[in-house]
């Protein structure tokens, strides 16, 4: 069943809301679609399934599709490849990520210019395109700093200058590396930072940090607005860093709204998509239904009594954090 390679646009949801990125100039969607799920990464899926929820994102007005040769060790990256040689390039930003890679047996890391280059080229093989609207340097935190700002930005840089990608930028979970990594790089070089875990009902520390990224005309992508499943009615994943207060304490909050008749995901869900500073929330899912609802979610009213309560719940652990892994 092929989606929008027709006459399926006039079916995009009309709803959806759209903000700038940064100076970068591209409108994107409050919520965006988080193709790590494509890879696997949670759970086995059907690929027909996996190709029908990003055909659903695109309807539902979805315009960010997020990927890495890492999710799923290039099965991602492959699966997208597939959905989008049925959807209009004109339909969507695409966005991929370099420094991180592996195999089944192991993880590995190369933030060398050389290898970041030929993975963007691997990339847009696997992903059926000639272009990438953003590549970002894969979480920073595991590189040396010097070499992202003198090596692999200024890589990514002569693909910019060439017309092979339209901006840069870098990803990471600890916060002042970020930052750090955008200060000393100088102005103008990075465009985007992507952000993930720092941005929910249990943590909001991004937000000491966006008047700075504001006033360098940096583009903020939120991501894991469910904590990485910590926010969730199902049971926090077995493989989950954080701590067992957190964990209880977000199962707590899970069951109160539960017993008022409402889901945390929705609760999730609107808080990240309402600071009108953060452009973009990524969700990542193989089911066309739940992205449905992720979009409804973002585009209902929050229930403001209900946020309060979850909040109080939440405060014994607000801000605590774990390392990537």
């Amino acid at each position: 069943m092929l989606y929008l390679s027709h006459s399926k646009y006039s079916d995009i949801n009309p709803d959806m809301i759209y903000r700038e990125l940064g100076d970068t100039g591209l409108n994107v969607s409050v919520l965006s679609f988080g193709a790590s799920s494509l890879g696997g990464v949670f759970h086995d899926f059907e690929e027909s399934k996996g190709l029908e929820a990003v055909y659903t994102a695109i309807e539902m007005g979805i315009n960010l599709i997020d990927v890495s040769p890492y999710y799923g060790f290039t099965k991602a990256e492959t699966v997208l490849g597939k959905a989008l040689q049925n959807i209009d390039r004109s339909k969507y930003f695409l966005s991929t990520k370099v420094g991180r890679y592996g195999t089944d047996i192991e993880k590995t890391w190369d933030y060398s210019g050389h290898r970041a280059i030929e993975s963007i080229h691997e990339s847009m093989e696997r992903l059926n395109v000639d272009y990438i609207d953003l590549i970002s340097v894969h979480d920073v935190e595991f590189a040396d700093a010097s070499q992202v700002i003198n090596e692999t930005l200024p890589a990514l840089w002569e693909l910019k200058e060439a017309g092979i990608v339209g901006h840069v930028g870098i990803t990471g979970l600890p916060l002042p590396i970020l930052k750090q990594i955008t200060a000393e790089a100088g102005e103008g070089m990075i465009d985007t930072v992507l952000n993930f875990c720092h941005y929910s009902l249990n943590d909001d520390a991004l937000t000491d940090d966006i008047e700075f990224y504001k006033s360098n005309g940096v583009g903020i992508i939120n991501a894991s607005p469910l904590g990485m499943g910590l926010l969730s009615e199902r049971k926090t994943p077995i493989w989950h860093p954080a701590s067992e207060e957190i964990k209880t304490a977000c199962r707590n909050a899970a069951n109160h709204c539960k017993s008022k008749g409402y889901r945390i995901e929705q609760l999730a869900i609107k808080y990240a998509v309402d600071h009108p500073d953060i452009a973009t929330t990524l969700v990542s899912t193989t089911n066309r239904n739940n992205i449905r609802k992720n979009v409804e979610w973002a585009l209902a009213p929050q229930n403001e009594e209900l946020l309060a309560e979850v909040l109080d719940i939440l405060a014994p652990v607000h801000r605590e954090t774990w390392e990537n892994s």
